[in-house]
């Protein structure tokens, strides 16, 4: 019986050398496979889409896509959230670009993650307890919002799952991606507050019509914006020269119509220029601008207005180029819409053109010298301003900060914090007694509301008296001037309708 159990020794070794033969292959197999993979994640809830090196998606986790300025308020905010009990809280999504690269656009990013911070933690520790918790997380739809589709795909999954989403806020710039995410978020019954969102194609009532159902912002329109630079200034047709971005984005063509309404029948032909489609990059418009100036020296003595309807890059360029014209005697002021903040802290902006008769002033959404300086009796308050001041000492230190640099100048801090005032607002008021949530079609519905002494926001921006649209009525509109020092000087507080609104500040009829 020995030979049978060599015969079964050597077929159990072969068995033994085929399994564990099959075993190293396929390990092999799969650490081939694991190698040659390229991992997407960035971190949880973010991940580089296929051909891209974006970090897209949403984190609720203390992640800062790599921009080492977000930093502080980030790990601020994951802190904030930490502390949350399950079931107590809602989620307010920032959108916001965290991956841009132009250094401008981040400071804005950087100030207003600041300022939405902030009121989250107000509306957590110094509301006398109003429920729900504000939970705040950060979406970000890729450096130039190209992703803004699998962005609201992940948002909208949170308003069923225990994250509880009930608003996205922020949004950025009036792009033409931002349009189509704000487009598709609101028709999926998302509601949307716009911070420093300002064309008017991105706004509800235009025409009578509402293409965002449950979109609030914060900001004027162009419309406004402009009428109240006019009212400023006081801008004739015959003493004006309109410069503009064409084709446009809908920011820069609602500015460019605003403008054109205000000196129609001018005597001179506007001047357009074509920037690249990115239009942080320089492209080639520096030498449109150099020979634009050179017709701007060619106008009637008693042309000193230029309306600039153009993005921040541009402006730069435009400026640098006036700084060297011909004509420096003559004295010139470009007006422009609250893409000038950007230029507040711009290195490569040419200072000495500012020295040669030349002033740039723009419509700010903020200012936070607006209410300390004679500040009208009505259309905000020092109080508000003060508030956030308040804030911002103490979270210099924990447990509210650090937070990082801050500055207010720019506008952006203070009008993020305005747009979380206003979605912590919307929230409550739409949550049903005893409740912990409110339901996310109600949210959108607390808008046209949003007026009157007792129900409307008081921002630190100004105050914030919707329409039925969701449009801020009559809202306040700081004129600020860049300094050829560095940095701006507020000039004066200008309004849409010529005049701040009255104490009642409910919007009138058509």
């Amino acid at each position: 019986m020995g030979w049978l159990r060599e015969i079964w020794e050597i077929r159990l070794y072969r068995y033994v050398a085929v399994v564990v033969t099959a075993a190293l292959v396929t390990g092999l197999y799969f650490a081939v496979r694991s190698l040659a993979h390229d991992d997407r994640a960035c971190a949880p809830g973010v991940v580089r889409p296929e051909g891209s090196d974006d970090c897209v998606g949403v984190t609720s986790t203390a992640y800062d896509f790599g921009r080492p300025q977000f930093r502080d308020v980030v790990q601020a905010i994951d802190k904030e959230n930490d502390r949350l009990k399950d079931g107590s809280y809602v989620t307010v999504a920032l959108m916001l670009p965290y991956t841009a690269t132009t250094p401008s656009t981040l400071s804005d990013i950087h100030h207003e993650l600041q300022g939405a911070y902030l009121a989250q933690w107000q509306a957590n520790h110094a509301a006398n307890g109003q429920a729900p918790a504000i939970r705040l997380v950060l979406a970000n739809p890729g450096a130039t919002g190209d992703h803004w589709e699998a962005l609201v795909d992940r948002l909208e999954k949170m308003t069923t799952s225990s994250d509880r989403l009930r608003a996205v806020a922020g949004v950025g710039m009036s792009t033409d991606n931002n349009k189509k995410a704000v487009a598709e978020l609101t028709r999926r019954g998302i509601p949307v507050v716009g911070s420093s969102i300002s064309a008017d194609d991105l706004a509800n009532g235009q025409d009578g019509k509402d293409p965002f159902p449950g979109l609030a912002r914060v900001s004027p329109t162009n419309t406004d914006e402009a009428r109240a630079l006019a009212s400023f200034a006081k801008v004739t047709a015959g003493k004006a020269l309109l410069v503009y971005d064409r084709p446009g984005d809908p920011y820069t063509r609602t500015l460019q119509r605003s403008f054109a309404a205000l000196i129609k029948g001018s005597p001179y032909e506007p001047q357009p220029f074509t920037p690249p489609a990115d239009r942080s990059q320089e492209g080639t418009t520096a030498n449109t601008f150099r020979q634009i100036s050179h017709l701007v020296c060619n106008t009637a003595p008693t042309t000193d207005t230029i309306l600039f309807a153009g993005r921040h890059t541009q402006l730069r360029q435009f400026v640098n180029a006036l700084g060297a014209r011909g004509c420096q005697e003559r004295r010139f002021t470009v007006l422009t819409g609250d893409e000038g903040s950007y230029l507040s802290g711009e290195k490569a902006l040419d200072r000495g053109a500012l020295r040669h008769n030349l002033s740039v002033r723009y419509t700010s959404l903020a200012h936070p010298m607006a209410w300390t300086q004679n500040p009208p009796a009505t259309g905000g308050s020092p109080q508000a301003m003060q508030v956030l001041r308040d804030l911002l000492k103490r979270a210099e230190r924990a447990p509210v900060g650090p937070i990082g640099e801050v500055a207010l100048d720019d506008g952006q801090l203070i009008i993020g914090y305005d747009a979380m005032q206003l979605a912590v607002h919307g929230i409550r008021e739409a949550t049903p007694e005893g409740k912990t949530a409110p339901p996310l079609a109600d949210v959108g519905l607390q808008w046209p509301q949003v007026k009157g002494k007792e129900l409307r926001v008081d921002g630190a921006s100004g105050w914030i008296c919707l329409n039925v649209h969701g449009n801020p009525y009559n809202k306040a509109v700081p004129i600020v001037e860049l300094t050829p020092e560095g940095g701006s000087r507020f000039v004066k507080l200008a309004w849409p309708e010529g005049k701040a609104p009255t104490a009642e500040c409910l919007t009138p009829g058509a």
